[in-house]
């Protein structure tokens, strides 16, 4: 078996075949083309998070008045008209606040309250309503805010649009290395997918009063995927 290896691009073992050796024609040559194909969309979903912390001296006192402030910011959630199924509790936590001890103090250190933390997502298909809805969150007392996070409720047809262009893509260099080395593409040996769908990540806020109608730019979110083709190149 001849070996053909152009730079970055053809290399005749990558970690995606190591495990599965091609069985080549006496003569003919193993080429691996890795290839990436990209599709772009508008976003049609927004996801956020909201936060609430609060400290207190005690424990039960502290959870109240954490799970009083979400209350509030659930319910406003929902007056925004974010339907139940798509508000989700990711996060609820109660730890201790210890003092600082003098240095050289070998006394225990002393609990000297409480810290009470309850995280929700929620998600809107009124990509409009994208920065109101910040703006509910931070008015309901949200004292952690992120997002939006734009993305795609079904982001399969976007895929099959990255795999079909990774793929014409990989097909044409293939194409083009066997005749620059005076070879014709055979047939495809093996195909290894990598990569995936690719939301707009969240910006973080901390909460403040803020003006009414945050302004919000979706832009496009967009799926990429990755291909190592395998093509076997035989004499013309």
């Amino acid at each position: 078996m001849k070996l053909f290896a152009l730079s970055t691009l053809a290399l005749i073992a990558t970690p995606a075949f190591a495990d599965r050796p091609a069985l080549l024609a006496p003569g003919d040559t193993l080429l691996t083309v890795n290839a990436e194909g990209k599709a772009e969309r508008a976003p049609d979903i927004a996801g956020f998070t909201a936060g609430i912390t609060t400290i207190g001296a005690s424990a039960s006192a502290t959870m109240t008045a954490n799970a009083a402030a979400m209350t509030r910011v659930i319910a406003a959630l929902k007056q925004a008209g974010i339907a139940d199924r798509d508000i989700q509790t990711t996060e609820l936590s109660l730890n201790p606040i210890y003092d600082n001890p003098t240095p050289g103090d070998a006394a225990p250190r002393r609990i000297t309250g409480y810290r009470a933390n309850d995280m929700v997502m929620a998600r809107t298909r009124d990509i409009a309503a994208a920065g109101r809805i910040i703006d509910t969150l931070v008015g309901a007392g949200a004292n952690e805010v992120s997002g939006p996070d734009f993305a795609l409720d079904h982001p399969e047809a976007a895929m099959d649009e990255a795999r079909a262009a990774a793929m014409a893509s990989a097909r044409a260099r293939a194409e083009l290395y066997a005749r620059a080395a005076g070879l014709r593409v055979a047939r495809i040996v093996a195909i290894s997918e990598s990569g995936g769908y690719q939301p707009v990540r969240p910006m973080m806020l901390m909460a403040t009063r803020q003006a009414p109608a945050t302004p919000i730019a979706p832009g496009d979110v967009t799926s990429a995927i990755t291909l190592a083709v395998q093509f076997e190149l035989a004499p013309r």
